[in-house]
């Protein structure tokens, strides 16, 4: 279990790190516009585009269960 809890902690942080990184991404396009640069404005539109495909059913679905989940492992611990 000790392997499980660090490969766990470590995933988490990427998975952090990478949200991060995509939330920077999307600032510099806010600040600087169309002059961000072809990478910055490739990366905001497949966030606009995978936004706009997914359906409004779907999206409250995801928060049902995000929000299951947080309460869960609220009461568990």
């Amino acid at each position: 279990m000790i392997l499980f809890d660090k490969v766990q902690k470590f995933l988490w942080a990427f998975v952090e790190c990478a949200f991060l990184a995509l939330l920077s991404i999307v600032l510099v396009y806010l600040i600087l516009g169309d002059s961000s640069g072809a990478y910055v404005k490739s990366v905001v539109d497949n966030v606009l585009r995978f936004a706009g495909a997914v359906p409004t059913p779907s999206l409250i679905g995801l928060a049902i269960v995000g929000m299951l989940i947080y309460l869960i492992a609220v009461r568990i611990r």
